[in-house]
């Protein structure tokens, strides 16, 4: 959908990457076979890997939207040492967020009845965010930040599109 509606390129790795995180995730909510529990319940640390296999998704798109509005504005200019450092402060904002959505889910699942989402204590939140930030997102920022992308592109290309203009095209 995203190469075929956005018209953002996708090769073979990218979608391995994107389907493996939404496996894994999707994974962890149902029951084990023939076991009551639930893979984040019961296979030790799966919740962290969850959590850095996502980050570095989250990662991703942190990275080529900056590096695609850094490519199409004249006017913004992000050295690498900043686009490494916005990498992973976005991660860390929206592993926060997550983490909100999470206990919120939790809070209303215990008052309906129903809970989805399982959140065990502060110390796990702290050790889920520094999954999301020293994880997958330090590498993801590394790697990114060394090398520029199609996707980086593309996003700029729809930039254009949207505003009519073009933007300065540093390639």
């Amino acid at each position: 959908m995203l190469e075929r509606d956005l018209g953002v390129p996708m090769d073979a790795g990218l979608v391995l990457w994107i389907t493996a995180a939404v496996f894994f995730r999707a994974f962890g909510t149902g029951d084990l076979p023939g076991s009551p529990t639930t893979p984040y319940q019961s296979l030790w640390r799966y919740d962290h890997v969850t959590h850095a296999l996502s980050a570095s998704i989250v990662a991703a798109v942190g990275y080529a939207s900056a590096r695609a509005v850094d490519v199409y504005c004249e006017d913004v200019s992000l050295p690498s040492r900043f686009a490494f450092a916005f990498v992973l402060l976005f991660v860390l904002a929206f592993g926060v967020f997550w983490e909100v959505i999470e206990f919120v889910v939790v809070v209303l699942g215990t008052l309906l009845g129903g809970a989805t989402l399982t959140q065990y204590d502060l110390g796990d939140t702290m050790l889920n965010l520094v999954f999301d930030l020293g994880g997958r997102a330090m590498l993801v920022a590394v790697w990114n930040t060394a090398r520029p992308s199609g996707i980086v592109d593309a996003l700029a290309d729809r930039l254009e599109a949207r505003t009519g203009r073009s933007g300065s095209r540093e390639d």
